[in-house]
């Protein structure tokens, strides 16, 4: 009985695990850039263009502020549908699967050749269901190191290793995190890959993009 309960267990990870990914892969900004075209017969490739990264802050600088903010919204959203829908199929440590794999899912989709976006509004909206406690610091760390340094790539990077403390922290000590899951060992883990995956984005982007952009 008990291995076949691990079994179910075990094949719930992995529709938990598929689960993000798929819906990682559904890109915001190419929803908007062929809604754009559509409404102004005027094709904007955004991996062509500015900074060639198919996310938020492209959308805002080629498409428009009210395009770019649209993308900034679904990739949040599109965050906290995925770690939820891994939370319903498995439970907690689905949700922190599936937040990775959705977060994977984002920067390499293989719908778009497995050039996606860095992950950073997809990662911010997967802390709604895994780590809402962390919600508030996120933002006041992501201001305050932004506004210090004037560059998204280090502000990312001093909030991405502030967050993997945080999350081994809250392990730690047990701390209450609100209505999101309960934090086990699934929740550094979460956060490590996570951040190893936005990371990578940033440290591999081409040199002429320029870190300011998300």
């Amino acid at each position: 009985m008990n291995i076949l309960r691990g079994a179910a267990f075990g094949y719930r990870l992995w529709l938990a695990a598929a689960a993000g990914y798929l819906i990682g892969g559904i890109l915001s900004a190419d929803i908007a850039a062929r809604l754009h075209r559509r409404r102004t017969a005027h094709s904007v490739d955004l991996r062509a263009v500015g900074s060639g990264n198919p996310g938020g802050a492209n959308a805002l600088a080629n498409l428009g502020k009210g395009w770019g903010v649209a993308v900034i919204l679904g990739d949040i959203a599109k965050g906290a549908v995925g770690a939820q829908a891994g939370r319903i199929i498995a439970g907690d440590a689905g949700a922190y699967l599936a937040a990775t794999t959705t977060v994977l899912g984002h920067c390499f989709p293989a719908t778009a050749g497995f050039k996606g976006g860095k992950g950073v509004g997809t990662s911010a909206g997967t802390t709604l269901v895994c780590f809402p406690a962390y919600v508030p610091i996120d933002v006041a760390m992501v201001a305050t190191s932004f506004i210090a340094s004037k560059h998204a790539g280090k502000a990312t990077a001093i909030s991405s290793g502030v967050f993997v403390v945080a999350a081994l922290a809250w392990k730690v000590f047990r701390w209450p995190n609100a209505w999101g899951t309960k934090p086990t060992w699934g929740l550094p883990a979460y956060a490590v890959a996570t951040t190893a995956v936005i990371g990578y984005k940033f440290l591999t982007a081409p040199k002429h993009m320029g870190d300011r952009q998300r």
